[in-house]
C-alpha cells in the first residue's frame, strides 16, 4: 500500500494516553501501516441520503475520529445501476488503487446475483469487511391510512393498482425484492405490483413525503430522521426479533404474520488488484474499528446496530448470499 507521510500522532507519546493502551496500540498499529501517498476515498455508489452514502460517511469519520487513519477520507457519490457504475469503475479505472474502498450490502451481493454487472462478477473484487448491520424497514407517510402491515397488504389486495411504492434501488434490486417477498405473502399478484426506483433510499423517501407515492421500502437507518421528526410511520421491521430504540414499539413482519426478513448488512470491498499486503491491511484497519465501544455507540446514534465479519470470513458470507440471491430471484421470476 503507498506510503503516507509519517505523523507526529504516530511517534509521539501523546498517542499512548489518548484511550487505554491496548486499544491505543491497535489503532497505531493499523494507522501507521496505512499511509497513502494521496489521502483515501470512499465510494458510495447512489446518491446522498442513502445507505450506502451513510455507510461511507458514518464509517470514515470514525476511522478519523478514533486515530485508526489520520488522513482524511474523501467521500466521492458514484450513483448508476444500482451499484453497478461504482462496481465497473474499481474494476476497469482503480484495479490497483490501494486507497479507495466502495461501500456494500446485499443489494450490491443481489445484483450480481441477477448479473446485472454485465460482465464483472463478486471475484473481480476482494471483499474487506461487514461493519454494521441494518434491518429492512416498511414505511408510509405519517397521515397515511394504515395503521399496520396487514391493513396495508390487505387494500393493496384489493386494489393492487391504486398503491404505488418507491425504494433505493433498481427493479430487481434490494428494496424492491422485499417488496416482492411482503406483496407475495400477502396474496398480490406480483406482475400487478407498481414499484418506482430511484438511486439511493433519500431521493426515496423524498418522494414518500412529498405524496408522489404510498410505501416505501428501507433501511432503518435511512429512515431514523423522519421516524424521530414525526414525519413517517413504519408499519414493519423485517427483522427476527424487534429492533432496540427508537424502533422498540414497532413490531417485526412476523408478529403480524408474514415471515419475512431482511438484514442488511454494511460493510466495503476494495479493487482486487491491491495485493494481499495491501488487503489484509484494511481488513485490520476495519477490525480495530468494529473492537471500539466508540463505533458501537456512534453506528448506534445512527440507527445501525452491531455486526463484526472480515476478510475470508465475510468473503464466504458474500459467496453463500450470492448463491442464495440466484435461488430466489428465479423463483420470483426476476432471473
Amino acid at each position: 500500500m503507498p506510503r503516507m507521510h509519517r505523523s507526529v500522532w504516530c511517534n509521539s507519546p501523546e498517542a499512548w494516553i489518548v484511550r487505554g493502551v491496548a486499544l491505543a496500540l491497535t489503532f497505531m498499529a493499523v494507522s501507521c501501516a496505512l499511509e497513502p501517498r494521496r489521502g483515501y476515498e470512499c465510494l458510495a455508489p447512489a446518491n446522498a441520503g442513502g445507505g450506502w452514502d451513510l455507510t461511507c460517511r458514518t464509517t470514515t469519520q470514525s476511522l478519523n475520529e478514533l486515530g485508526i487513519v489520520t488522513e482524511p477520507f474523501r467521500v466521492r457519490n458514484m450513483p448508476g445501476a444500482g451499484g453497478g457504475v461504482a462496481f465497473a469503475h474499481v474494476v476497469a479505472e482503480r484495479d490497483a488503487d490501494e486507497n479507495v474502498i466502495v461501500a456494500a450490502s446485499p443489494a450490491t451481493t443481489l445484483r450480481l446475483a441477477e448479473r446485472q454487472f454485465g460482465d464483472f462478477g463478486a471475484e473481480d473484487v476482494r471483499w474487506l469487511a461487514a461493519v454494521a448491520a441494518d434491518y429492512g424497514v416498511i414505511a408510509v407517510r405519517h397521515d397515511a391510512p394504515w395503521v399496520d402491515l396487514r391493513e396495508l397488504l390487505e387494500e393493496w389486495k384489493r386494489t393492487p393498482s391504486a398503491i404505488v411504492a418507491a425504494g433505493g434501488s433498481a427493479v430487481g434490486g434490494q428494496d424492491h425484492m422485499r417488496l416482492l417477498l411482503l406483496t407475495e405473502q400477502g396474496g398480490i399478484d406480483l406482475r400487478r405490483v407498481r414499484y418506482v426506483p430511484f438511486d439511493g433510499g433519500g431521493e426515496a423517501l423524498t418522494s414518500l413525503l412529498g405524496g408522489f407515492v404510498d410505501v416505501i421500502p428501507a433501511d432503518a437507518s435511512e429512515m431514523l430522521s423522519q421516524f424521530r421528526a414525526g414525519g413517517i410511520r413504519i408499519l414493519a421491521v423485517l427483522a427476527r426479533d424487534r429492533l432496540g430504540a427508537p424502533f422498540e414499539d414497532v413490531p417485526t413482519a412476523r408478529e403480524q404474520g408474514f415471515d419475512v426478513e431482511w438484514l442488511t448488512w454494511r460493510g466495503f470491498y476494495a479493487p482486487k488488484g491491491i495485493g494481499h499486503e495491501a488487503y489484509s491491511r484494511w481488513v485490520h484497519l476495519f477490525e480495530a474499528l468494529t473492537r471500539s465501544p466508540e463505533w458501537e455507540a456512534a453506528a448506534r446514534r445512527r440507527g445501525l446496530f452491531p455486526m463484526a465479519l472480515s476478510g475470508a470470513a465475510f468473503e464466504r458470507l458474500v459467496m453463500d448470499q450470492i448463491r442464495d440471491f440466484r435461488r430466489l430471484t428465479a423463483r420470483l421470476g426476476l432471473i
